[in-house]
């Protein structure tokens, strides 16, 4: 597991509105004179370059050309939105390893079981297990495990799935017909199986996957994509290119 402080530097900025501006830019070439065009809604302690390292590396990151294509049409199309920040959730955690880590064993068991707050407790408890058997997280004080777990909770909250102050809750999310197609294009990227219903990125539908199973089924996504159903084995080929799904999807 790659370890890094990005959450940290996620959860710090005041919005995603950056995005859009950075998906014009090629942010290798910014330096210090050029950043400060991003710099009014960036709060963070650390330095230029591990800053932008970090957005790079989690915030900005694409698998491969066809998940590029599909980030950048979305958010030139219809910038910083509800539905945006859920892809950009989904995009940051498959850059991000203790990201998906902690939404693999605290966000997504809370919301699957119903849950309807996340504590900061279950969060610390977590990252508490990981030093156990993690030597880098094994060096954090107990006060960078809490301001850790307290980031975390304030990203998934900038991501549009938590909300409140103190006591986080958890919203009931459920993807319109657009987003649901926009995450089984991104799925069939990042999944290097076959069988997507085996696959670990599947809980980020929001669905379990009985039910996302019946979803994909239904005849108004036939346009997008074809797919075969076996009861225990679901594979789907795009019909699509990722550049023009979002424009195809939205217009419907």
């Amino acid at each position: 597991m790659n370890i890094n402080q990005d959450i940290n530097m996620l959860a710090s900025l005041r919005d995603f509105g950056l995005v859009s501006t950075l998906m014009k830019e090629d942010l290798r070439s910014l330096d210090m004179e050029s950043f400060p065009l991003v710099q009014n809604v960036i709060k963070t302690s650390s330095s230029f370059k591990r800053l932008r390292q970090g957005i790079n590396r989690t915030l900005l990151g694409c698998k491969n050309e066809k998940v590029f294509d599909l980030y950048k049409s979305m958010i030139l199309n219809e910038g910083i939105t509800s539905d945006s920040l859920i892809f950009l959730y989904w995009n940051c955690s498959y850059n991000n390893d203790m990201l998906n880590y902690l939404n693999d064993r605290v966000y997504f068991p809370s919301f699957f079981e119903g849950k309807s707050i996340l504590k900061i407790d279950d969060t610390i408890s977590c990252v508490n297990e990981l030093r156990e058997v993690n030597e880098e997280v094994k060096a954090f004080a107990s006060s960078t495990v809490e301001r850790f777990s307290s980031k975390y909770l304030t990203l998934l909250k900038k991501f549009g799935l938590l909300e409140g102050g103190v006591k986080k809750k958890i919203l009931n999310l459920y993807l319109n017909d657009k987003m649901f197609v926009v995450f089984i294009y991104w799925l069939l990227e990042v999944e290097t199986k076959s069988n997507l219903l085996e696959s670990p990125w599947l809980k980020y539908s929001f669905l379990e996957p009985k039910f996302f199973a019946e979803r994909v089924m239904q005849k108004k996504f036939t346009a997008f994509y074809n797919m075969t159903f076996t009861g225990d084995n679901l594979k789907i080929e795009p019909i699509i290119e990722y550049s023009k799904v979002h424009n195809a999807i939205s217009t419907t």
